[in-house]
């Protein structure tokens, strides 16, 4: 039996005029919904690359004022890319718990 939290939108990783996007969708798999599992996943390894970069630049001594702007705007960029991907894996999350124990109280009857 679907659950009624079946029909919550998905949070995408990308934004309209700076609002945020949802996908209402019965299908988890469908297209829309493959396009954002991996634009999230370029989403996160691009976080890991300027990680990678922020933390050669911070040893560096002679790093400008510059570097460390750009630098610090990747990574304000990155975060808060990385915090929007985790709300909506945690929605998500909550839906699959919310249906397992669903199923739980309906096996039990």
């Amino acid at each position: 039996m679907p659950k009624a939290t079946a029909n919550r939108p998905r949070l995408l990783p990308w934004s309209e005029n700076g609002k945020r996007v949802y996908l209402h969708a019965g299908d988890p798999k469908g297209v829309i919904s493959r396009l954002a599992d991996e634009m999230e996943e370029a989403q996160l390894g691009a976080g890991r690359e300027v990680l990678g970069a922020a933390r050669t630049l911070l040893d560096d001594p002679d790093a400008s004022r510059p570097e460390l702007r750009f630098t610090a705007t990747r990574l304000t960029e990155c975060l808060f890319d990385a915090l929007r991907i985790a709300e909506s894996r945690g929605e998500r999350l909550a839906d699959d718990e919310d249906d397992d124990e669903g199923e739980g109280e309906a096996g039990g009857r």
